[in-house]
């Protein structure tokens, strides 16, 4: 359905699938479209595109998290946009502003996330035990941390979130602090206390010092 709805607007499209009757079905249809190509692959290992490209997919919920941590994690990948079909609580907790997590301020970096739509379980054929969401990244125009920065940005929130201590006991106190009276948040709060933005002035202040 999704190929289909995608080669229908013209858009050149690499549709990847593991499931060899879904593979079969795809390779009847769209054989003979230029404008498709059938990749037997797994969406966690396959190699990516190197020139800019857009996901629309409909995720495996046991494995969603892996195929967006390899879209998302690192900001060489060029991928300019997502929609993406996953489990509902994925979609809410890597969304939220509040409790922030790892993942959530580390994709926010680079990409804007949205929680777009619920799908109701009914939608789904059998129907899944859980509801699922459309969630939604976009290429950021401006990244918030540099993409060069990517290890160092995420090797603070791994210490900071990995502690599950207040802030200005894992990071300088100092500069916590001063960081936390000019944007606005608790320097005594957790982790998951600070959204994105915050998290990426904090970097920036922490690079200065050193």
């Amino acid at each position: 359905m999704i190929t289909g709805a995608l080669a229908a607007t013209g858009a050149r499209v690499c549709a990847i699938e593991l499931d060899g009757a879904s593979l079969a079905q795809l390779r009847s249809r769209f054989a003979a479209d230029p404008r498709v190509e059938i990749v037997a692959a797994d969406a966690t290992t396959v190699r990516l595109p190197e020139e800019p490209f857009s996901v629309v997919a409909n995720l495996p919920f046991a494995h969603g998290t892996a195929i967006l941590r390899r879209l998302l994690s690192d900001p060489r990948v060029p991928l300019r946009r997502l929609d993406a079909i996953v489990e509902w609580g994925l979609a809410a907790k890597r969304t939220a502003v509040w409790p922030s997590t790892l993942l959530g301020c580390l994709w926010g970096a680079w990409h804007e996330l949205e929680l777009v739509r619920r799908v109701p379980r009914c939608c789904f054929a059998p129907p899944p035990s859980v509801d699922a969401a459309v969630l939604r990244a976009r290429r950021r125009a401006e990244p918030i941390v540099p993409p060069a920065e990517a290890r160092e940005y995420e090797a603070l929130l791994h210490r900071a979130f990995d502690s599950q201590r207040a802030v200005d006991r894992v990071l300088p106190r100092r500069t916590v602090h001063r960081v936390a009276h000019e944007h606005g948040f608790d320097p005594a709060a957790r982790a998951r206390d600070l959204d994105v933005r915050q998290w990426a002035q904090l970097y920036r202040a922490l690079g200065s010092r050193r």
